[in-house]
């Protein structure tokens, strides 16, 4: 039992280090999503980019390799995304 025990501890230790690396992940991403929205307000474009977002969300469910399902991916994704296109819009008001 106590085997059982350590296994679990292990993999959730692993979990944990995985977390933190998809979390240094999407701040990196949000990073670069910034900087786009450096590009579009000297530009005057517009935050959302739709037919962008949906080509963005197609790219991964085509490289998805599961166990998430392609809608569980998009989910994830689409949460990822609407954060980012948050911050940038907080960034494009604060520097009017």
């Amino acid at each position: 039992m106590a085997s059982g025990k350590a296994r679990l501890a292990q993999v959730r230790w692993l979990i944990d280090r995985l977390d933190e690396r998809l979390l240094r992940l999407i701040n990196a991403r949000a990073r670069l999503a910034l900087a786009i929205g450096r590009i579009k307000k000297r530009k005057k474009w517009p935050v959302y980019d739709a037919r962008r977002e949906a080509s963005v969300l197609r790219h991964l469910q085509t490289a998805n390799e599961g166990p998430l399902s392609d809608a569980a991916v998009r989910q994830v994704f689409q949460a990822v995304l609407a954060q980012c296109r948050r911050r940038e819009r907080r960034s494009h008001r604060r520097k009017r």
